[in-house]
């Protein structure tokens, strides 16, 4: 416990309150989240370039989802 009083002293001293703090922590976790979201649009947009390139290879795709052995949610033309 003293050494987080050491760590409020030493923001204290800096002129920082915890709001400040609290601003500073809030915005890490944002740019957290921001650096997550960015990682996992890459991931996609390589894949789907994968894909792109296998289509273009006449190689089948990697199923990434639902089985093929589900039903499509699509209806077909025999029904009303």
């Amino acid at each position: 416990m003293a050494e987080n009083d050491d760590v409020n002293d030493d923001a204290l001293a800096r002129g920082e309150s915890r709001g400040d703090r609290a601003r500073r922590s809030q915005a890490a976790r944002e740019a957290d989240r921001k650096a997550k979201a960015a990682a996992k649009l890459r991931e996609n947009l390589m894949r789907r370039k994968g894909q792109a390139r296998a289509r273009r290879a006449g190689e089948a795709d990697d199923t990434q989802g639902l089985p093929a052995s589900t039903p499509s949610a699509a209806k077909s033309d025999e029904s009303s």
